[in-house]
Order: C-alpha cells, then sequence, then structure tokens
C-alpha cells in the first residue's frame, strides 16, 4: 500500500481512488465499473434514514465481499458485550491499575479484554468498555465488527490500521472512529495498550452547539479519513474474524479483504487528533459541568440522554475566581467510565495512573481525593495551565456491569474508596 494520505472532514462526501480512471462518472453502479471492478454499496444507516443522517459509502473493488467461505466459532472468552455478560457488583466506586500487556504473543483481538458492559447488541443499544494489551500485529487476520462501531484511543504504541478505505497511522493522543461492519487490521511495532468503546446504539456524531455557536469543541475538518489504498496481493490468505451477536466467528479466505481501488461517501473510517479540541471553559466564576469536553456522542431517544458521550479532558488554562477548580463532589444519573492516557488528572493526583480505569456508575457518589481537596481549597487562584495530561471519558445512560475478568483478573484497586478517608467533617456552627 502506498504512503497514507487523508481527506478531511466529519459527514463530508468523500471522493477517492487509487488508480486513475476508476470511480465510475455518473453514476454508482454501472454495467461495468472501470478496471473490471466490482461495485459494492456499504450502507451505515436504513436506506430511508434522512438525509442529514444518511451514512453510506460506494466501494469499487476487486472481487466483492461475499467472496469468502463458511463461518466457524472463533474462542476469545475475554471479549463480552451486552448486559448479560455482565456481573451484578455492590454500587461502590471501582478503579483498576494498568494492565500489564503480557509477554505472550498477541495480537489486537486475541488481547482485547472487556472491563464493563452493558446494553444489548442485537436490540443496539449500549456499549461495551475494553481495554486490548497485546504486542504483534495482525497479519494476515482481519476483524469485521457488525456489533457496533468501535473507538479506538491508544494509550501505549504507535498503531497503523488498515482498512476497505485506506490505512491510518494512529498514535496516543489521537483517536481513531471504525464504522459498523468495516473490515481492518491492527498492526503495532511492540507492546501497545488501547482503550476502545464498542458502541452497539445510534453512530457516533459530533454534538451540537447550541449557545456555543458555530466554532468550538472538535472541528469537523479536524477529523481525517484515508485515501483509497489497495493490497495488491490476490493471492494472500486472510483469516476473517467477525463479531456478530455477541459473538466471534472466523472463516479463511484465499485473498485480502483490503482490495478496494477507489470509494466515495460520507461512511469511513476516521482519526482525531485531541490538540485540536478547542475547550470551552468558564472565566469568571464555578466549574462548568464536564459536557462541555464532549467530543463525540451516541444519542437516544431521549433528548439530551446519551447512549454513549466520549468526553475528554486536555490541557486547559483555569482562570475562574474563588472556584474549587478540580471537578466537584456529585453524583450522576449517567454512568462514567474513565481512563487516562497520559500525565495526571487533577481529581486523582496519585492512584489513578496512565492505562489504568475508573468506573461511577449512576448516581454513586465521587470526586477529588483529600489529597486533590486539600490542594485545591488552599490553592493561589491565579491562572494556571493544566498541561501533559490527557483524561477521557466514556458516558451512558445504561449502568455499567464489570465482567468476571474486571472483578478477578488482579488489576482491581480494592483500597480504592479509602482516597476519601482522610475527609474530616469541616461543620463550624460559628
Amino acid at each position: 500500500m502506498p504512503a497514507r494520505a487523508y481527506l478531511a472532514g466529519f459527514g463530508n462526501q468523500f471522493v477517492t481512488e487509487a488508480r486513475a480512471g476508476a470511480l465510475p462518472q455518473g453514476r454508482n453502479s454501472p454495467q461495468q465499473a472501470p478496471h473490471g471492478l466490482y461495485a459494492e454499496l456499504i450502507s451505515g444507516s436504513a436506506f430511508t434514514a434522512p438525509r442529514h443522517a444518511n451514512q453510506r459509502s460506494w466501494v469499487y473493488r476487486r472481487q466483492p465481499s461475499v467472496v469468502t467461505g463458511a463461518y466457524q466459532p472463533y474462542a476469545q472468552p475475554l471479549w463480552k458485550s451486552g448486559a448479560a455478560a455482565g456481573e451484578h457488583a455492590p454500587p461502590d466506586p471501582l478503579r483498576w491499575h494498568p494492565v500489564d500487556i503480557p509477554d505472550q504473543p498477541l495480537d489486537f483481538v486475541d488481547g482485547l479484554r472487556t472491563i464493563v458492559v452493558n446494553g444489548d447488541p442485537d436490540a443496539q443499544t449500549g456499549m461495551a468498555a475494553h481495554l486490548a494489551v497485546f504486542n504483534r500485529s495482525m497479519d494476515g487476520r482481519a476483524l469485521v465488527n457488525t456489533d457496533g462501531e468501535m473507538l479506538l484511543v491508544p494509550q501505549q504504541g504507535d498503531l497503523t490500521v488498515v482498512t476497505e478505505f485506506g490505512v491510518l497511522d494512529v498514535t496516543p493522543g489521537e483517536v481513531l472512529l471504525l464504522p459498523r461492519g468495516i473490515a481492518f487490521s491492527v498492526k503495532v511495532a511492540g507492546p501497545s495498550r488501547v482503550y476502545a468503546c464498542e458502541n452497539h446504539g445510534a453512530a457516533f456524531r459530533l454534538p451540537e452547539l447550541g449557545p456555543i455557536g458555530s466554532n468550538g469543541l472538535a472541528n469537523p475538518r479536524d477529523f481525517l479519513a484515508p485515501v483509497a489504498a489497495f493490497e495488491d496481493r490476490q493471492d494472500q490468505p486472510y483469516q476473517i474474524i467477525r463479531r456478530t451477536g455477541g459473538r466471534l466467528w472466523q472463516t479463511q479466505q484465499p485473498r485480502t479483504p483490503f482490495d478496494v481501488v477507489a470509494w466515495h461517501g460520507n461512511l469511513a473510517p476516521l482519526k482525531y487528533d485531541t490538540a485540536h479540541f478547542m475547550v470551552i471553559g468558564s472565566i469568571s466564576f464555578d466549574h462548568p459541568d464536564p459536557s462541555i469536553f464532549t467530543v463525540l456522542t451516541s444519542p437516544t431517544d431521549t433528548p439530551g440522554t446519551a447512549n454513549c458521550d466520549f468526553v475528554i479532558f486536555p490541557p486547559r488554562w483555569l482562570v475562574m475566581e474563588d472556584t474549587f477548580r478540580p471537578p466537584w463532589y456529585h453524583r450522576n444519573v449517567m454512568s462514567e467510565f474513565m481512563g487516562l492516557v497520559k500525565g495526571q488528572y487533577d481529581a486523582k493526583p496519585e492512584g489513578f495512573r496512565p492505562g489504568g480505569m475508573s468506573l461511577h456508575n449512576a448516581m454513586v457518589p465521587h470526586g477529588p481525593d483529600a489529597q486533590a481537596f486539600d490542594k485545591a481549597s488552599q490553592a493561589d487562584l491565579a491562572p494556571h495551565k493544566l498541561d501533559h495530561t490527557l483524561a477521557f471519558m466514556f458516558e451512558s445512560r445504561w449502568r455499567f456491569l464489570p465482567t468476571d475478568f474486571a472483578l478477578r483478573g488482579g488489576a482491581l484497586d480494592t483500597g480504592y474508596a479509602a482516597c476519601w478517608a482522610g475527609l474530616p467533617d469541616r461543620f463550624s456552627p460559628g
């Protein structure tokens, strides 16, 4: 495949070809496509979805994706989805230490460990939060997830992700959105750790800006899609692993799935550099809700209540006066799963480490630990920049259920609640 190049925009109608003249002119599926290619439509939404929400791309490939073998079950017991695969746990705040990257050879599929689940992939509701710890590339293997789109958040190691639409390089600090049902293969140069959201609900989209106006948060032009590229090795066999109905299946096919020579449409993998996020914050007093850090949202039929919000906490200036600047103590009707890509999280300077995770389900109290509270209560409120940090949150209206691996895999921080034990009763009637 050629060197990487990108097309800019979220929801744009992209047009790209790896060979001149590979795109038909004036029609999508002519009687004979150019260069002997096959036309194939990939629909990411129902045919009759409103025009502004309709997602689809036409691809022109050397062989259609129907050319494959019969599927057999594929064993990967640590990849779970749907509330039925979770375990009921007490309504406690939960936190996990970073999960070690194993020494044995594992690729992205085999190294994936599900941490929390909710909803039901067959009912197209909810999501699953995973952690993938792996050290080798998916050579001769491709994954197709028909249960939902996948949002990858690298924490350690650079990724090269080969897709039907082209190739994307993704590094920590960037994120990658892979549409439902698209074949992809993850290649790495060494030990890697990646957070992943498997979204079973409505496709991620940019949040509305409301009173913010036309500029702010994540700008559409900063999302990058790959240009068309294809593997010129039709005789290379590939193992196809398919995720469907909460299970994994495998088949062997005699050719590469990455044979798209040209494509056009608005359904495509997209990468986004979080350094381009335009942070909105208070410049007077008080601490705004964390919803101002929303990058992408998967809405539900209840306005303002998300199946999943993807929220980041990037470097930013704090300038509010007479204000407690870290996140306040709160209980939330939404459930919050957090991860830390790098640096420190201002509400948990100790204990919450890069590669770690935390869970605060609906109405579970949480907030700054005792050390963060004491420091913020006495701090000089001069302008201050939070720098060299990146945390994120998957927030859902559905309660998260931890998996057996999450509860018994060895990374659970059993002393998490003790971080608040040092908060005394400071009430003074006078």
